[in-house]
């Protein structure tokens, strides 16, 4: 936990590319939000070009083909926990996957403990079973 969704443009990446971009993301939410390293729940989707919008919000900002989207749907998470995250994910999809600034938005959603069960139709942060 949290549920990472990763949104990018098909025939954009590579399958090697993809992969590297998913451990990315997954390292840099475990470096910022302190989870342990097998919290992993992701979901990679690839849209077609006309499928997947993003413009600068007035920001002066210019996209190219090779955008990417990082969703989160999280527990509640500092401020500073997650200007971290926005850090980390910049420089490691920047580093490894070629990923530009400009070319990547993140958007954290909240929720509390009983907006997640994990399997056996149980809410297990309510239960206590995960702290």
């Amino acid at each position: 936990m949290p549920l990472v969704m990763i949104d990018t443009i098909r025939g954009q990446y590579d399958e090697s590319e993809l992969r590297t971009m998913m451990d990315a993301v997954q390292e840099a939410v475990v470096e910022a939000f302190g989870v342990p390293d097998t919290d992993r729940y992701q979901i990679l989707t690839q849209h077609e070009p006309f499928e997947l919008v993003a413009l600068d919000t007035g920001l002066g900002i210019e996209r190219s083909e090779r955008l990417v989207i990082v969703r989160l749907a999280s527990k509640l998470r500092t401020e500073d926990a997650k200007v971290e995250l926005y850090r980390l994910l910049a420089r490691y999809l920047g580093g490894r996957v070629g990923v530009a600034g400009n070319d990547l938005v993140v958007s954290i959603t909240e929720n509390g403990d009983a907006d997640w069960s994990f399997g056996r139709g149980v809410a297990q942060f309510v239960t206590g079973e995960l702290g």
